[in-house]
């Protein structure tokens, strides 16, 4: 009668050879499912932004609309034409009395970088501290000139920054992560706007 012998060896009897033969195939099995489902890229520079998947928004339109319903003036800047508004909103600021809301854009730049601009008729320590985040206005960090309009640097949202000046009773606070070039660009254009009619 012949005897049958496991052939396998144990655990104990792998040898790294076998050990390192599983692993590739695991890596193998891995790379396939995710190139298959699209699940990673490689890119070595960083991050970057599929410019398709970010959401558009009607900048000019819905800044249009919101004028004739705040009573400040709202300014709608013409901005370079490879930025990509993606948002828009309104909210409160301060007490929420008559006037005293926000209105917001923001834009993706072709840096991948965002930028916002917050309009608002409320108090200037409200509408920093909304816009950033805090519960009571930051101490600021300088100033900068543009075009003739001195804004004022603070600190925003994680290492952002915000900067904010006054123009014709409106409170204007631009913040993002873009450069001070883009951020040069934005406040630019915004001075430059005339207020939309209400």
């Amino acid at each position: 009668m012949a005897c049958v012998t496991d052939r396998h060896p144990g655990r104990a009897g792998l040898r790294m050879r076998d050990m390192l033969g599983a692993v590739l195939l695991l890596v193998a099995i891995i790379g396939v499912v995710l190139w298959f489902f699209g699940g990673c890229s490689f890119s070595p520079g960083g991050p970057s932004v599929d410019s398709a998947s970010i959401p558009s928004a009607d900048a000019s339109g819905e800044l249009s609309r919101t004028a004739g319903s705040v009573e400040f003036g709202v300014r709608s800047p013409s901005v370079p034409g490879k930025w990509r508004a993606n948002s828009t909103s309104t909210g409160p600021v301060g007490s929420g009395a008559s006037g005293n809301v926000v209105v917001r854009v923001g834009w993706v730049t072709p840096s991948g970088a965002f930028l916002q601009l917050s309009q608002s008729g409320g108090d200037p320590a409200d509408v920093l501290t909304t816009e950033t985040g805090q519960t009571e206005a930051p101490a600021a960090n300088g100033s900068v000139d543009v075009g003739g309009v001195t804004w004022t640097s603070y600190p925003g949202r994680r290492d952002e920054a915000a900067w904010v000046t006054e123009l014709d009773g409106t409170v204007l606070l631009i913040t993002g992560s873009a450069d001070e070039a883009e951020f040069r660009q934005l406040a630019t254009a915004t001075v430059k706007a005339t207020p939309l009619a209400a």
